[in-house]
């Protein structure tokens, strides 16, 4: 095997810290190499940060190696310690509803043929007396706090829960070294402290010898110097009933000229001599936003599926062009989730429903509205002062769009 792998990670700034990178280097050129990262069942979904590192895991595969995608159901229920406060310990019944809602976002982004374990399986039935014999005699306390996360905590506090943390992520390290030959874990630069002490733990118990690594990413910032992964409206979450995939398409289709190429080297499985081309392409007409789309197609594709990402693509154009006659009901409710309307239980005049829904203050400037042609009644022009909001005529006798201006829009659902 070559160590391609490294070069190719490096071209797209994802790696932020190695513990032996030479080392690392030597061990992907000798053979197949086997390597996981981790993720908490603290929530029922992942966001699009908590991805990076899995794409990182697929690019590995795809460079012939094998990674292990790990659900912490142990680790979910204990809590990685935050610098601000303690976790609230969750019931474990939601930890089994997470574990289970992560494993199939998993499964379904990236399919079956990554190997998934869960740390509660090696961890539940262990005592505690041979938890702290076989494992905590191995762990130096002073060298436990002198880690950073730990290290901020101690002037507000730190339960022993947070602050065994870093013990049973290494003993899951050890366990998928012993047990799978995993040589390599990767995880967010946050998690370099507890992956040292992994590999610590490792020599400890299989020889200082024992080949293993650590690789840490960088945190991903916009260049405006802010934090990447969040809109307005909070979040961008993988589970389509959180954040649906028109809302992940518009995240993406409206990121900034200057983050979209780096942004394709991050989110996409695209090669780099495929970004190259859309980068020149791009660099020549910025205005066709071209980096943008393939970023936006190619995100939402991989997390939800062709359809899915084509739906966002219809319902993207049909906004922009004011086609919204061509959109389903579906597609509408889809679109226009977010954006403020009413419910009419019968046939209103397009003046009341303008005062009714908050595009107008009232009905004398519902009426300059209408006159100046200032208002789209399903993506077509309405100037009639008469004019009637009907049932019959809505999208499949249930939505009626109203646009007032160049930007508002407003949502009337027909009971």
């Amino acid at each position: 095997m070559t160590n391609e792998i490294l070069k190719d990670l490096q071209w797209r700034n994802l790696i932020n810290d190695c513990t032996d990178y030479k080392g690392l280097e030597k061990a992907l050129e000798k053979k197949q190499l086997s390597l996981y990262c981790g993720v908490d069942a603290t929530a029922d979904s992942m966001h699009i940060g908590h991805l990076i590192p899995f794409l990182v895991l697929r690019r590995f595969q795809n460079a012939g190696h094998k990674p292990i995608i790990l659900v912490g159901g142990a680790t979910g229920a204990v809590g990685d310690p935050r610098t601000t406060t303690e976790r609230q310990i969750q019931p474990l019944e939601v930890i089994w509803h997470n574990v289970s809602c992560l494993e199939k976002q998993m499964k379904k982004i990236f399919g079956e043929t990554m190997t998934f374990v869960n740390n509660y399986d090696w961890t539940h039935d262990l005592k505690v007396l041979d938890f702290l014999r076989n494992f905590g005699k191995s762990f130096n306390v002073s060298q436990m706090i002198a880690k950073d996360i730990v290290k901020s905590r101690l002037e507000t506090g730190i339960s022993y829960t947070e602050f065994s943390y870093q013990i049973l992520q290494a003993m899951d390290f050890n366990h998928l070294y012993e047990n799978y030959d995993c040589q390599l874990q990767i995880g967010g630069s946050d998690q370099w402290g507890n992956i040292v002490t992994g590999l610590d733990f490792i020599r400890k118990k299989q020889g200082h010898e024992a080949s293993a690594f650590g690789m840490t990413l960088p945190l991903i910032t916009k260049s405006d110097g802010s934090k990447f992964g969040k809109s307005e409206a909070g979040a961008i979450w993988l589970d389509e009933s959180k954040t649906s995939p028109y809302e992940m398409y518009q995240f993406f289709i409206n990121t900034a000229d200057a983050d979209a190429v780096n942004l394709l080297k991050i989110f996409t499985l695209l090669t780099k001599e495929e970004i190259l081309d859309i980068e020149k392409k791009f660099a020549t007409a910025l205005h066709e936003r071209l980096a943008q789309k393939t970023l936006a197609y190619e995100v939402v594709k991989l997390i939800h599926g062709e359809s899915a990402v084509n739906q966002a693509i219809r319902i993207t154009e049909a906004l922009f062009s004011d086609d919204i006659a061509k959109l389903t009901s579906a597609e509408i409710a889809v679109g226009f989730k977010n954006v403020p309307g009413t419910t009419l239980t019968e046939d209103l005049s397009l003046i009341d429903v303008l005062v009714a829904i908050g595009a107008a203050s009232s009905k004398r400037e519902a009426r300059e509205f209408i006159t100046s042609n200032g208002v789209l009644v399903n993506g077509e022009k309405q100037n009639k002062l008469d004019f009637i909001i009907e049932k019959k005529n809505a999208i499949d006798e249930i939505f009626t769009i109203i646009r007032r201006g160049k930007k508002k829009y407003f949502l009337v659902e027909h009971k």
